[in-house]
């Protein structure tokens, strides 16, 4: 460990304070700047609403692990997010393979170090470092760290997940594998408004999604933008309604308790975008998203009434609208789906990195990544072949 900084493990982010945690660059909007905007997920806010409503505990398989380093006077100069696990839900980058693997070798690969925010797959800063230190530097040493602090655990490995370009090498350096997928997202190249995004596209592409976003608004159903004091707990209420009906068909169990929603919207109201469709004077349909430094963050949609291209229209035509509007850089819209191609969000490469304590899991793990990111990039290339912008308006964001 570098001299005078010590690593401790804290299993209560309650028991942190906001003040300290604020100081962390990108995690407040106090501590943000352009090289770190500020990110909703990583805020004191958010992580501790999800423990304190019993949304990541350890009932729900997400004990609170977080890796924090401090210096000889005990102020937080670093932290990683970090969950003790006992399965591999609520994640979006899928080891079942690698555990199902390793214990029918006789291996133990549960308890795991999961490193990132519970059930959120957006890309984040998870080597966080207060204002004022030497970034890179003190990165590296969370980096061993969390090596250290598997090892001392005697768990089988940590994972650190959707991790920003800028900190791969970082993880490279200290022998982590790395692993690859995809996300789409909308990149604002500066459009005025959603029409002049439109007429970036193929003539036929252009049309389509006008066709689309007039059906989707049909049978009298209007759109409507809710944030900051809009967010009573009676639209809570009604949104929670949504997330329940359509999780629970989705994911059997849905992972986020009604008082999470509570919490946020006490805390954080104003980084909260619900986008909601209302038919009839009352809300049909609904999706959750978080508003960033210069990115819209969208989550999770539900519904009590299915109509034809509303779940596109709120999840996906209304974020570019809103972002637009705002002058946000970019949407990301979660995980996978390549249907949001054809809606103008492009296929972007995402990060995560893996330490393995056991060798010969390690070998094998680090074969296979090899050949998934080759697959990764070959896939993400042809995505971008088959864009709908016209040729030469828009590249592949890598």
């Amino acid at each position: 460990m570098t001299a005078n900084l010590t690593i401790r493990i804290e299993k209560s982010f309650a028991a942190i304070s906001p003040q300290s945690w604020s100081r962390l660059s990108g995690a407040s909007k106090a501590s943000a700047s352009e090289e770190t905007p500020y990110n909703p997920f990583l805020s004191h806010a958010f992580l501790s609403a999800l423990e304190e409503s019993r949304s990541a505990n350890a009932k729900s398989g997400w004990l609170g692990h977080h890796v924090l380093l401090e210096n000889e006077s005990g102020m937080l100069v670093g932290a990683i997010p970090a969950y003790l696990k006992n399965h591999s839900q609520g994640e979006y980058v899928f080891d079942h393979g690698w555990a199902d693997a390793f214990e029918r070798a006789g291996g133990r690969y549960y308890p795991k170090l999961q490193c990132s925010i519970p059930f959120t797959p957006a890309t984040g800063s998870r080597l966080l470092v207060a204002e004022g230190y030497d970034r890179e530097g003190m990165q590296a040493t969370l980096a061993a760290g969390l090596q250290e602090v598997t090892r001392q655990l005697g768990v089988s490995s940590a994972h650190v997940t959707f991790v920003p370009d800028e900190e791969v090498e970082i993880f490279t350096d200290a022998e982590y594998l790395h692993r690859t997928d995809k996300q789409f997202h909308f990149i604002n190249e500066g459009y005025a408004d959603h029409n002049a995004f439109l007429e970036t596209l193929a003539s036929r592409k252009r049309k389509a999604l006008k066709k689309e976003r007039r059906a989707a608004l049909e049978n009298g159903i209007t759109i409507d933008w809710l944030t900051g004091k809009d967010l009573t707990e009676e639209i809570w209420d009604q949104f929670f309604d949504f997330y329940m009906d359509t999780g629970g068909r989705k994911w059997g169990r849905p992972y986020l308790t009604r008082s999470f929603y509570s919490l946020i919207g006490e805390r954080m109201p104003e980084d909260v975008l619900l986008v909601m469709a209302k038919r009839d004077g009352r809300y049909i349909a609904g999706a959750i998203n978080f508003i960033g430094g210069d990115t819209l963050y969208g989550r999770h949609w539900g519904c009590i009434e299915d109509h034809p291209f509303l779940h596109f229209e709120v999840c996906y035509h209304q974020a570019i609208d809103f972002a637009l509007a705002k002058g946000l850089k970019r949407v990301e819209a979660g995980a996978q789906g390549e249907h949001k191609l054809a809606r103008g969000y492009l296929p972007v490469t995402t990060h995560s990195m893996h330490y393995i304590a056991h060798p010969g899991l390690r070998h094998a793990v680090a074969d296979y990544l090899e050949r998934e990111r080759d697959d990764v990039e070959h896939m993400n290339e042809y995505l971008s072949e088959h864009s709908p912008f016209r040729k030469g308006e828009r590249q592949q964001e890598d």
